[in-house]
């Protein structure tokens, strides 16, 4: 037993977690590009890695679903809602802070 189920049960939650952060990647992808504009983003997209607590957040069900729901709140709330645009936002994710 893994977590308090069978690692059968747990297989599936990781399986539909997974699915469900490619639907909310992909839906979240669509909405910048329409916002943005796919010329755009190629051209100010950096060269930012990802960090390795996101990395393994692969193997717990849902967690990469709600790390790309937690950029879309950080979108919200903190970029559009202060004024800022989803370009501003887009520089934000893929440059490292220096």
């Amino acid at each position: 037993m893994i977590a308090g189920m069978y690692e059968q049960d747990f297989a599936a939650y990781m399986i539909f977690g997974l699915v469900l952060n490619f639907l909310f990647s992909i839906l979240f992808g669509i909405y910048l590009s329409k916002n943005i504009g796919m010329q755009e983003m190629i051209e100010s997209k950096g060269d930012k890695q990802q960090s390795l607590l996101v990395s393994l957040s692969l193997f717990v069900p849902y967690a990469k679903m709600l790390i790309t729901l937690y950029r879309v709140a950080i979108l919200q709330l903190y970029f559009l809602n202060k004024g800022y645009s989803h370009k501003e936002f887009w520089v934000y994710m893929t440059h490292k802070n220096d």
